[in-house]
């Protein structure tokens, strides 16, 4: 792998923060970077090329803006049946997160989807909806009880 220029950290000190809440994001980020908005447009699509970042992607601080009803729905689904399950279940806008996981004793639950809604009885109507979607019934719904982290990593950080 490659070392990056001091401007290339730049941008990525940059873009691992909150984007400007701007029409144009990139155009602010530029001119904050001393750069134009194309040459920004450019390392983002060439480091997206490399491999040294997958997306751009927004996290919504749910719980501030009255989306408190958060719910991880488990299911029970056979091994054969799992990625065709959770491909569906990833299809569904209210779904945020789905992944795979092994059971364990005790626990049967191998197919793992967020959902969120402002009230419980929303998230509890939507994994009845999405259980039907997918054929299988057995389920539960795990409520949150409190936001306990939404942070980005931080690379390149001063000490």
């Amino acid at each position: 792998m490659r070392k990056l220029s001091e401007t290339e950290k730049n941008i990525v000190r940059f873009f691992q923060g909150d984007l400007p809440l701007e029409p144009r994001p990139f155009q602010k980020a530029a001119e904050i970077l001393g750069l134009n908005e194309e040459e920004v447009l450019a390392y983002l699509k060439a480091f997206q090329q490399e491999g040294l970042i997958r997306r751009f992607g927004a996290a919504i601080r749910h719980w501030q803006a009255g989306i408190t009803a958060n719910a991880m729905v488990v299911w029970r689904v056979p091994e054969e049946e799992v990625e065709a399950a959770g491909s569906k279940l990833a299809s569904f806008k209210e779904v945020t997160h789905c992944y795979q996981r092994k059971t364990r004793p005790g626990w049967p639950y191998n197919l793992f989807a967020m959902i969120h809604g402002r009230t419980r009885e929303e998230c509890e109507d939507l994994a009845r909806k999405l259980a039907r979607s997918i054929g299988h019934y057995e389920y539960r719904v795990i409520f949150s009880t409190a936001e306990l982290k939404k942070e980005s990593m931080r690379y390149f950080t001063e000490k």
